[in-house]
């Protein structure tokens, strides 16, 4: 499904990295591997990029990178963070946007509830990490065969 945020999201998209880059230093943003008790992997569908992606966003001034995952999660799936979440990996986002590192967190305790923000999400599932759907992102693809299926782990995104 194609939407109107998808269809702009080449052209403003641009704007705000520029905007970002004349005001931030760096930036930093967090993605969560949400494993349920059949091994399944919870990704998220944009309503303004394609593809399935591993829920998060960026950390906020005054935020830890844990609270902005628990942040993100609730926001964008709906996901109650349980514990505390395991740093996983951390990568340079450099191919994208100068200056970016994103940090992976992996949790297995959590429970779920209604999403608190609306209109970012389209679509939420639960898949096999060896059976991802065919539009997952490659990002998306590269964390998860590095947690489930050992894959080097590169420190680029």
């Amino acid at each position: 499904m194609t939407t109107w945020r998808t269809r702009i999201e080449p052209f403003t998209r641009p704007l705000f990295f520029a905007f970002s880059r004349a005001t931030r230093g760096m930036t930093l943003g967090v993605r969560g591997v949400a494993v349920n008790g059949e091994g399944r992997v919870l990704l998220v569908k944009h309503t303004y990029v394609h593809g399935w992606w591993l829920p998060g966003g960026g950390v906020e001034r005054g935020q830890s990178a844990e609270e902005a995952l628990i942040r993100e999660m609730r926001e964008e799936a709906g996901l109650v963070v349980e514990g505390r979440p395991q740093l996983v990996s951390v990568h340079s986002n450099e191919r994208y946007f100068r200056g970016d590192h994103v940090l992976v967190y992996r949790m297995d305790r959590f429970s779920m509830t209604e999403r608190s923000s609306h209109g970012e999400i389209a679509e939420i599932g639960w898949f096999d990490p060896g059976a991802l759907p065919d539009d997952a992102h490659r990002s998306t693809r590269d964390r998860l065969a590095e947690i489930f299926a050992g894959a080097v782990s590169p420190t680029s995104w």
